[in-house]
């Protein structure tokens, strides 16, 4: 691959970045670093990374060391070359900048990248039918992906693409592939409780007296409602109908977010929260001695693990193109960005995540949940409304 003095450039400014943050990828390839963190769950149009917060946006940046990396580089992966239009439902100031340095990396490579919520340029595709423009699709969740692979809008990818991650994290018919992840977790106080105080089954937290008037949530958060949809799913609805209840009746408390309710963890404001796993990162980024750390429920509604990830459309005017430009958001580049910008979980075996977490292998996700069954919110925004949650 040649390099040219723009790609040069890249490369040094995300070096530099890195170096800023403590945190130098050796892979034997030019791995990019720190800039553009911001908040993944915005993109879903749930969050409020977009509230100006100043300790969440940008707060990616990694205290947590040197570190090395190994997968397939992008110099290792098929020259891209030509236009590309990619649909994404991720935040342009998390993207932006990696396809920025994607597209430097090629001198023949143009990339048009549109962004919005997922569910809007699902809508969008839908309504510009044949005539959409979009060759790629890049969403904050699988759920969005399902939409369009069921509606027969996606097209199979390599299978040399899909392989680069676990089974369980691509579309069982190859239509999509994850390209980062995210666990449900309960951040707790550790001034006030240990791991072993927290229960590992999800089932079980109306029912701990110890949780009374302790516990945060989020009802309008759209990573806290795939919970309950997931929940719905595994236990039934009069099953979650009463674990809402039990929680009301708990005293839970309701945040705007889940980086609020990890911080009022932390503040000693509750002592126990529901929220994604790098939302307790993002605290102990900025503050490494506060009283949180992240404890898993096992095998439920609690535990799931949802990706971001990407497919090629059936508008894509080249679909090898496409296919290729999704290998690249599983390169090791790539997979290290995400790590140390959002501390979101690498999808590839060779990339660790960054922060206090275990291993991707260590966590217990329920077994036999389709992903794309997340996207169902209709009959959770109704159970959460009939139960006065909402």
């Amino acid at each position: 691959m040649h390099e040219s003095d723009d790609t040069r450039r890249t490369r040094r400014r995300f070096l530099q970045a890195a170096a800023a943050a403590g945190v130098i990828g050796v892979a034997g390839c030019n791995t990019p670093g720190e800039g553009g963190g911001t908040d993944t769950e915005t993109e879903t149009g749930g969050g409020s990374a977009g509230d100006g917060d100043p300790e969440q946006i940008g707060s990616g940046r990694s205290p947590f060391g040197d570190r090395e990396v190994g997968g397939v580089t992008m110099e290792e992966m098929p020259d891209l070359e030509g236009e590309l239009t990619v649909y994404s439902g991720r935040g342009e100031a998390l993207v932006g900048e990696l396809l920025e340095f994607i597209e430097d990396q090629y001198p023949d490579l143009t990339i048009r990248p549109r962004y919005n919520t997922a569910a809007e340029l699902v809508s969008q595709i839908e309504t510009e039918g044949q005539n959409s423009p979009a060759d790629a699709f890049y969403s904050v969740n699988a759920g969005a992906l399902g939409t369009l692979a069921n509606r027969g809008r996606t097209q199979s990818l390599p299978e040399e693409v899909l392989e680069f991650v676990p089974e369980s994290f691509r579309d069982p018919d190859g239509e999509w592939v994850g390209t980062s992840g995210r666990a449900r977790s309960v951040p707790f106080n550790t001034n006030a409780f240990s791991a072993s105080d927290i229960p590992q089954d999800i089932m079980a937290f109306p029912d701990t007296g110890a949780f009374e008037g302790e516990v945060g949530w989020t009802p309008t958060y759209s990573s806290f409602q795939a919970f309950i949809t997931a929940m719905r799913i595994l236990e039934g609805e009069e099953a979650t109908r009463e674990w809402l209840n039990g929680m009301q009746d708990l005293g839970t408390s309701t945040y705007s977010d889940e980086f609020q309710v990890s911080r009022a963890v932390a503040d000693g404001e509750i002592f126990v929260g529901l929220a994604n796993h790098y939302y307790i990162q993002r605290v102990l980024a900025r503050r490494p001695n506060a009283p949180i750390s992240t404890a898993f429920t096992r095998n439920d509604a609690g535990a799931i693990f949802n990706v971001a990830g990407a497919c090629v459309l059936d508008t894509a005017s080249d679909s090898t193109l496409a296919s290729n430009f999704v290998r690249h958001l599983l390169s090791a580049e790539a997979q290290d960005y995400f790590a140390r910008s959002t501390f979101e979980y690498p999808l590839i075996p060779e990339v660790e995540p960054i922060g206090r977490l275990p291993p991707i292998d260590e966590l217990n996700p329920p077994e036999d949940l389709d992903l794309s069954q997340l996207a169902d919110l209709e009959a959770t925004i109704s159970l959460l409304r009939e139960t006065g949650v909402l």
